[in-house]
């Protein structure tokens, strides 16, 4: 299995977190669409999320609770 990479422009570090997010003009409430994060960018992306209300919660990367 690849291993999973970050999210963020230019990032190629190993993914740790997963941050799940949905915008609710497009998505119905229930829809998670997940963004990768390695410690270093978890918190300026969830940031990113949080200031347009899209995200919903952060959970550790684990391939078996991983949606793609």
């Amino acid at each position: 299995m690849e291993p999973l990479i970050c999210s963020a422009k230019g990032c190629r570090a190993e993914a740790t977190w997963q941050l799940r997010w949905n915008n609710p003009k497009l998505h119905t409430p229930e829809r998670r669409k997940i963004w990768l994060a390695c410690d270093t960018h978890r918190t300026t992306l969830s940031d990113f999320l949080t200031a347009r209300g899209f995200l919903r919660d952060v959970i550790p990367v684990a391939a078996d609770t991983l949606d793609t």
